[in-house]
């Protein structure tokens, strides 16, 4: 079993990235203000996603579809219709 690690502002201030490792490790930590205490503890839930919006924006029909393909060249990028 664990020890329960406590800590005073002040302490945790100092020493907050070993605080974070021990609540990581599910170990118990508290912190106590003016008489008043504090537990640390890990958030088991995972942050939802936002998907972001697009930033291309499809024009032709035929690059939406697939129709098109591209080869590297000396001058750049070149575009061409893609074989059927």
């Amino acid at each position: 079993m664990y020890n329960m690690k406590r800590y005073t502002v002040a302490l945790v201030r100092e020493r907050l990235a070993e605080a974070l490792d021990e609540a990581e490790r599910g170990e118990p930590v508290f912190i106590e203000r003016k008489g008043v205490r504090y537990r640390l503890s890990l958030d088991t839930e995972k942050p939802r996603r936002q998907r972001r919006a697009s930033r291309i924006e499809v024009v032709d029909p035929a690059v939406a579809e697939g129709k098109w393909t591209w080869d590297w060249t000396a001058t750049g990028v070149r575009f061409r219709a893609r074989k059927s």
